[in-house]
């Protein structure tokens, strides 16, 4: 990456979210003085902190002062004082994605998009190449559990990246190789809900690749082969499926671990892997991975020991283990907060612990997602054993008329769901789980919001 001109202090507004605290780490390893705010204090904001940035809770346009650049949060609203006071200042203020496009200058990148598996499929490739002694630069949405970091400057060329379609910045990127996981009707709000102008954007991103780059696709992925005719790079698929380039085989789950193959149809070749994770969709990521680390030419054991060797992504599957009175329960954190992603979570716990009574606590995430996919919801939610519901939590959406956690457990009691129930002080969740403890053997906190201080409540309540 070359330095940026006249540019030595940078300020993060929001500098809390996973895809911001990461970035801040990298540039801040680099050598630029970092500083930033949020709203609320954190373990990760206190280790950046101690790693030599200055840290604000609570925003305020004194905490800008000094500063050559702002990067933004796209949570961050327009009336925030330190973006007003860096307008007065004729500071730039830039959102993070073109941050991250900046920092990818000067590497040979990789960017994985998707709706879901994004965070996993980046951490895995970062995997492969720490493996193969490549010492990536990357920067995920999540804690890569083997490093408990969610991002790290290397001294090798390559750079992996999750690029984030949420707010349609991932347009700002500019990758030699993009990673297409699959592609849903999430995140539709940014795109006036019109599920076309998603599918838009995924293909201008796609078009950013250089001439002599290259995709690796979800060939399996129904939406992304309605958009594969308009992206002129060349594309290279992944899937299940006989026609793509990387077929899956041989799936074999066994004791929340999983045995596949992947037929490489140029070379005629078969490949056995062992993946410490459960779940289909982990396969999947796995062979997106996979697919990029042999057109990248990676030794196939380098990549077989890096996909045997990945232990996971924080708040995915998370697993942990805690006691009530005498009674051993595995608690699992989950990051999903969309029907196909739990799910693939049920899939999972459902086929790593057969015949075992399943408990999860869910907190829905954003009213207009619950509003558009309240069937959606309603079908999988109705899959589980026992069900605690919060509250949504609004990410500052404002509230929308006869959408609420109530509704959903009405409408799944008239569905015939015989144990759920909505909760609505997160205070009173360890009195709850205390009261129903002899009802379930696994615990699940599942949500992208303020769910995970309940997992860490839990913990902290009955550590084993």
């Amino acid at each position: 990456m070359r330095p940026f001109k006249k540019v030595k202090n940078i300020h993060f507004v929001g500098i809390g979210g996973a895809g911001m605290i990461g970035i801040a780490r990298v540039l801040l390893q680099k050598g630029y003085n970092i500083s930033g705010s949020d709203i609320s204090d954190s373990n990760d904001l206190q280790r950046l902190k101690k790693d030599g940035a200055q840290v604000y809770i609570g925003h305020s346009n004194k905490n800008i002062k000094g500063a050559n650049l702002l990067v933004v949060s796209s949570a961050i609203d327009k009336n925030n004082p330190e973006l007003i006071q860096a307008k007065k200042d004729s500071i730039t203020a830039i959102p993070r994605a073109e941050m991250l496009g900046s920092l990818m200058i000067g590497y040979e990148s990789i960017a994985v998009a998707g709706s879901h598996g994004k965070t996993t499929t980046t951490s895995i490739i970062a995997k492969i190449m720490s493996v193969a002694n490549l010492s990536p630069t990357y920067v995920v949405g999540g804690k890569i559990l083997s490093t408990d970091e969610n991002s790290d400057l290397g001294e090798g060329k390559y750079i992996v990246v999750e690029a984030d379609e949420s707010d349609g910045s991932f347009i700002h990127l500019q990758p030699d190789v993009a990673v297409l996981t699959n592609i849903d009707d999430d995140h539709l709000a940014h795109f006036n809900n019109v599920f076309e102008n998603l599918l838009d954007s995924f293909v201008l991103f796609s078009e950013n690749v250089p001439f002599y780059g290259y995709m690796i696709i979800n060939g399996d992925d129904k939406n992304i082969k309605k958009i594969s005719k308009k992206i002129s790079r060349a594309q290279i698929t992944f899937g299940e499926s006989k026609k793509c380039d990387y077929q899956i085989t041989s799936i074999k789950p066994y004791k929340g671990k999983q045995k596949f193959e992947i037929v490489d149809k140029k070379t005629n070749k078969t490949y056995k892997f062992k993946i410490n994770l459960p779940g289909k969709h982990n396969v999947f990521n796995a062979a997106a991975s996979i697919g990029v680390a042999l057109e990248e030419g990676i030794p196939i054991a380098s990549i077989k020991q890096g996909i045997y060797e990945f232990t996971g992504v924080g708040r995915r599957y998370e697993r942990h283990k805690i006691k009530l009175d005498s009674k051993e329960i595995t608690l699992i954190d989950d990051y999903g907060h969309h029907p196909l992603e739990i799910d693939s979570n049920i899939k999972a716990y459902k086929e790593e612990y057969k015949n075992k009574k399943v408990c999860m606590i869910f907190q829905p995430h954003r009213f207009s997602r619950t509003a558009q996919l309240f069937d959606d919801f309603i079908k999988v939610l109705k899959k589980t054993d026992s069900l605690i519901l919060l509250d949504i939590y609004s990410a500052s959406e404002k509230p929308i008329k006869g959408i609420n956690s109530r509704t959903i457990v009405e409408t799944l009691k008239q569905k015939g769901h015989k144990d759920v129930t909505y909760l609505k002080n997160h205070s009173d969740i360890v009195d709850l789980i205390a009261q129903k403890k002899d009802s379930f053997d696994i615990l699940i906190t599942q949500g992208a919001g303020s769910i995970s201080k309940v997992c860490e409540a839990i913990k902290d309540k009955w550590k084993r």
